[in-house]
């Protein structure tokens, strides 16, 4: 018999989890902690100590409301925010070779998965055997979503497929483990840069121009976020949200009452319609005036939302299981391998810039988060760059997570 948790409460929980996430920001800004942050990644505490909440049955994840309050609520928010931002225009004034790489590197996850699963599965055939909730191709779906778009992406394929939680909690490990050494490989090819484009014969002139254009349109947007514009952030973000639970509340039953079998694609679930419509709502947006709440801040509010997010997840981690199974660590190993492998040998043959190919790949598998931390180890001017991209990560990440999810359940 599971013995009750020590904290039934979820207003109680939730204040656990927010002085959790102060905690972690607070000391990833502090001095002291400089060492322990260059090792270990401030995304992974956000998962892992609200994961021993559920560990230690201080909390149980599975009772709590917390998860569904905000994926229901926050997620979309913080879709629309972070797409609000997203600027096609600049996108494609990187330069062909930019955007050839970042969307190689999108088609190297969404191929990388199955090719994965097809590999290991030889290895060990019980990775197929499962098609229950806790299936191997469920989970791989929320890495997808992960390493296209972000912590964001990763909850919508964890709704639309019906991830187990057991699943769901080692993905989630895979996940963070396995994309920050991808990163640390990347770190280190950026110190190497001029020797590599040399080798090449890349082009760097773009980036040089490239630098300035991004310094001036940073200093002349940014300001400080009056109070107007946070209500109109709140306005935009739950409006939006508002908006698409009303849509996806009746075109999902609309589907399944006249074309049952649009089942096997997500039609049917609400929730999916709910992450499509506002993500494409959002980028709706982006055309408009309220594309400049940016200047404001709308992307930190997101961001904001999208790590309470994060810490509600975290709950439904049973840190324990982890290394119960270490075959699935073998699975985003393979996978990364195919993604960077396929990512080099276009960059070798269009000769694009290493910066390019870093950064393309950093803002599908770290996102936004992580794409400003390879592209400053460039240079300093070039960091909202991976932003940039990242942010169109979001944008693909729904739509190009699902298609590999389809193609993970036929090989699965």
């Amino acid at each position: 018999m599971t013995a009750a948790p020590l904290v039934t409460n979820d207003a109680t929980a939730l204040g656990l989890l927010a002085m959790i996430l102060g905690f972690v920001f607070y000391t990833q800004g502090h001095p002291a902690w400089q060492k322990f942050y260059k090792f270990v990644p401030a995304l992974l505490l956000c998962y892992f100590l609200p994961s021993l909440l559920n560990t230690f049955g201080i909390v149980d994840g599975k009772t709590s409301q917390l998860y569904p309050v905000a994926s229901r609520y926050l997620l979309p928010a913080c879709l629309v925010l972070l797409i609000l931002s997203v600027d096609i225009k600049a996108i494609m004034g990187l330069g062909p070779k930019a955007v050839i790489m970042f969307l190689t590197g999108t088609v190297g996850i969404v191929i990388g998965g199955p090719i994965a699963l097809l590999v290991v599965s030889a290895i060990d055939p019980s990775l197929t055997a499962n098609q229950g909730p806790d299936a191997v191709w469920r989970g791989m779906t929320t890495l997808a979503g992960s390493w296209i778009g972000g912590s964001a992406n990763q909850a919508a394929m964890k709704e639309i497929y019906e991830v187990g939680g057991n699943i769901f909690s080692v993905m989630v490990t895979v996940d963070v483990i396995v994309a920050n050494i991808w990163m640390a490989v990347l770190l280190y090819m950026a110190s190497r840069h001029k020797e590599i484009d040399a080798k090449t014969g890349a082009d760097t002139t773009a980036i040089e121009t490239l630098k300035a254009k991004v310094e001036k349109y940073h200093a002349e947007n940014s300001r400080n976020p009056s109070l107007r514009d946070l209500m109109l952030l709140v306005a935009v973000g739950f409006g939006v949200t508002g908006l698409s639970h009303a849509v996806a509340d009746f075109l999902a039953p609309w589907f399944e009452a006249n074309y049952p079998w649009t089942a096997q694609y997500s039609l049917t679930s609400k929730f999916f319609w709910l992450v499509v419509l506002a993500t494409t709502l959002g980028l709706a947006m982006s055309f408009s005036p309220a594309r400049h709440l940016e200047a404001a801040g709308a992307s930190k509010v997101a961001t904001a939302f999208l790590y309470v997010l994060v810490a509600t997840i975290g709950l439904h981690m049973d840190v324990s299981k982890v290394m119960d199974t270490p075959i699935y660590f073998l699975v985003g190993i393979t996978w990364m391998v195919v993604h960077g492998g396929f990512m080099l040998l276009v960059a070798k043959l269009i000769r694009a810039p290493l910066f390019y190919m870093a950064v393309g790949s950093q803002a599908n598998v770290g996102g936004a988060a992580s794409a400003p931390v390879v592209a400053s180890a460039f240079h300093p001017a070039l960091a909202p760059v991976g932003v940039l991209l990242a942010v169109f990560g979001y944008v693909l990440g729904t739509y190009m997570a699902w298609l590999c999810g389809q193609l993970l359940q036929i090989v699965g």
